[in-house]
């Protein structure tokens, strides 16, 4: 046998990490916990050349498939292809290198009747990356769970090597949680997940053999390393909303400010103040009156407003500059 026919077999998969706004929550589209695992999985499918001649319409076919829902915007995010991503023993069988997506799209009762009878779910992003979330504040979990763990594995890794890694771990712990001089950046969703993974305070990990446990871990695992295909594309849309106007692909065509708001502070997981928040929209022209109002509110009617698309004509890179530093 040569050293290439040895070589294991590669296959392309396509995952999607599709986002929406229900009940002014932050949603991933997730497949059922029916597999080995019992974990989340995001929608995922082969890229078969001779059915599709690109890796989107794949996708879109592939997701459309499992879960019964189109596809709006989407985007290519990352290669996923380290090995053990799979989990398989001794690397065996065919290796997959997946291709991730960043999708998003609306919600309605009849797709959610469709995604009830495939088996797929929306459930809130954050009960995967609960640290993420500061709408309401600093999360508890990363002072009483997080930080001490993190700063024992940090000391250990510090002790046990004979040339201390580079940068050190006590840096990357305060650039990527906003400690001492470092202010939060919700942008960095997949450093904060890399590092509770290398210090095993991802399940993913312990699964994985990289790590031992550090005890409990927070947030809730998915299968093989989707969790990390999910920060990737929340750290990709908190950027985005700040320079291209994709928060609208959220949004009803019709919504009141509130509506928007609610929306960019689920996204952005930061509150927002509603007097420099209709400044900042007010600011950017992204949005016009549609001369309509709402009364769903409960109090006065609310005036309805939509996307201002002149607004690319106008504007190279149009967007809401929350958390702008």
């Amino acid at each position: 046998m040569t050293e290439t026919s040895a070589r294991p077999p590669v296959e392309i998969g396509l995952n999607a990490a599709v986002v929406a706004i229900s009940g002014r929550s932050p949603c991933i589209l997730a497949i059922g916990r029916d597999g080995t695992d019992g974990r989340d999985a995001l929608p995922f499918g082969p890229f078969d050349p001779q059915q599709h001649r690109t890796f989107e319409t794949s996708l879109r076919a592939s997701v459309e498939a499992q879960t019964a829902l189109k596809l709006g915007y989407i985007e290519q995010l990352y290669t996923f292809g380290d090995r053990g991503r799979q989990k398989l023993p001794d690397e065996a069988g065919t290796h997959m290198v997946s291709v991730g997506y960043l999708a998003l799209t609306r919600t309605d009762a009849e797709a959610n009747e469709r995604l009830a009878e495939t088996g797929a779910a929306w459930r809130d992003w954050y009960t995967y990356l609960p640290w993420e979330d500061w709408r309401q504040g600093r999360p508890a979990v990363i002072d009483q769970l997080i930080l001490p763990a993190l700063k024992n594995w940090a000391s250990e890794l510090i002790n046990t090597q004979r040339v201390p890694p580079l940068p050190s771990p006590r840096n990357r712990m305060r650039l990527a949680f906003g400690l001492e001089d470092f202010p939060w950046d919700e942008e960095r969703v997949l450093e904060r997940y890399e590092l509770l993974y290398e210090a095993g305070l991802a399940e993913e990990a312990v699964t994985d053999g990289r790590a031992q446990s550090c005890g409990t871990a927070p947030g809730i695992a998915m299968r093989h390393d989707h969790r990390r295909i999910l920060a990737t594309a929340m750290a990709r849309l908190r950027g985005k909303i700040k320079y291209r106007p994709v928060i609208f692909e959220l949004m009803a065509p019709e919504f009141t400010l509130t509506e928007l708001q609610a929306t960019v502070e689920a996204i952005s997981g930061r509150h927002l103040h509603k007097q420099n928040f209709r400044r900042l929209v007010e600011g950017a022209e992204l949005v016009e009156p549609t001369g309509g109002s709402t009364a769903a509110t409960g109090g006065r009617p609310a005036a309805l407003f939509r996307f201002r698309r002149r607004i690319f004509e106008e504007r190279p890179a149009p967007g809401l500059k929350v958390g702008m530093r």
